[in-house]
């Protein structure tokens, strides 16, 4: 398999950069409507304080600003994917590139090289997934461990916890049943990652696509019951977590059931979960 030249990769990544900047508002707007959707990420960009550069002066034209404007959006990429990057050298070799002047590597081995580096991150990634996927798992163990002998808890065969908060009347959902509820997920250590009560709009979804514990949990109530359920990573995202959900996390929701439909056959899902999903579905 041929890999791209230097050159190649690097204006292969100016254009992917400009691609991602184009639809970060579109994604910026999903993430609103998922059930993820909590205080926005923090992020390192600010108001321009002046529009004079470290090295060269003042951004005067249109071209000083998009050639600018490409070095921060590949920075920003290289800064959050490659922190062992020699800076220096990398500017040398962009100015080599750029200027046409002879390469002090050969394609073959730059794309050697490249190959074994991505290879190296890969596996140095996933060996920190794992080890961050069981660490979260012994914490969901014990956390359960010592909840299910709280006051009021109780805990079905599939492992799910809940507790009643308010009981509800009339009927149960069923699994082909459409839902509306309000919900805070949170961690097991409070950190709230999701909450249609901060969003103030309840959420609407049927109840075949969401994870595990979340059938399982509001087939227990009751229209207008509270609930705060308690769930085991394998009812939940299991090791591969959601967003920002980690791998293997156990997580709490309290939820409130408002209403229960039908399901129209045409909006029967398979097993989502949620983060619900977009537009809160599932």
């Amino acid at each position: 398999m041929t890999t791209p030249s230097f050159k190649a990769l690097l204006a292969g990544s100016c254009i992917a950069l400009v691609s991602l900047t184009a639809c970060s508002g579109e994604n910026d707007s999903a993430d609103k409507a998922s059930t993820t959707a909590t205080a926005p990420a923090e992020t390192t960009s600010t108001a321009p304080a002046d529009t004079e550069t470290a090295g060269g002066g003042e951004l005067a034209t249109d071209i000083d600003k998009i050639s600018y404007s490409f070095g921060q959006m590949l920075g920003r990429r290289m800064n959050m994917q490659m922190q062992d990057l020699n800076m220096d050298k990398f500017m040398v070799g962009v100015q080599d590139a750029y200027s046409e002047k002879p390469s002090k590597i050969s394609d073959e081995e730059m794309n050697q090289l490249m190959q074994q580096y991505q290879i190296e991150q890969q596996e140095k990634q996933q060996k920190e997934f794992t080890e961050l996927a069981d660490k979260n798992l012994e914490k969901g163990k014990k956390f359960l461990e010592e909840n299910k002998s709280k006051e009021g808890v109780k805990v079905t065969d599939s492992g799910l916890q809940y507790k009643v908060i308010e009981e509800g009347e009339g009927d149960s959902p069923t699994a082909e049943d459409t839902v509306e509820v309000h919900y805070t997920g949170k961690l097991i250590d409070g950190e709230v990652f999701d909450s249609s009560v901060e969003r103030g709009e309840p959420a609407v979804f049927p109840l075949a696509g969401v994870i595990p514990g979340w059938v399982e949990g509001l087939q227990l109530m009751k229209k207008g019951a509270k609930y705060q359920l308690f769930i085991p990573a394998d009812l939940a995202y299991g090791p591969q977590g959601n967003g920002r959900i980690g791998p293997n996390e156990t997580l709490i929701f309290d939820v409130e059931l408002l209403n229960i439909e039908e399901t129209p056959a045409a909006a029967q899902q398979p097993e989502m979960a949620p983060e619900l999903s977009e537009e809160d579905a599932g």
